[in-house]
C-alpha cells in the first residue's frame, strides 16, 4: 500500500490526511498518471485511455463506479471533496 496526495504536493497540494489516499501501488500509479480518479462521493473512475493506450484493464474497470472501500471513521480526515475537485 502506498499513499498518494489527493492535490499533489508540487501543487501546493498539504501534507494531510483529508489530502490522501491509501491505494494499492498499482492503482497509485494509475491516479498519478491520471487513468484513475475519485469523484467528490468518493467514487472511483477509470478513464477508458488505459484501453486504447495499453489494450487491456477489465481488472480496473470492475472499480468504475465503485465506492472506495474504506474511509477514515473521522470526517476530518476523510479526503476533502476541496481537494478532489
Amino acid at each position: 500500500m502506498e499513499t498518494s496526495h489527493i492535490k499533489p504536493y508540487s501543487e501546493n497540494g498539504p501534507h494531510s490526511l483529508n489530502n490522501g489516499l491509501l491505494l494499492r501501488s498499482d492503482l497509485h500509479t494509475l491516479y498519478d498518471r491520471g487513468y484513475l480518479t475519485i469523484t467528490t462521493d468518493n467514487k472511483v473512475v477509470v478513464s477508458r485511455r488505459i484501453k486504447e493506450d495499453y489494450g487491456n484493464g477489465r481488472e480496473y474497470y470492475k472499480m468504475h463506479g465503485k465506492d472506495l472501500l474504506v474511509l477514515p471513521e473521522s470526517y476530518e480526515e476523510q479526503p476533502s471533496k476541496k481537494y478532489i475537485e
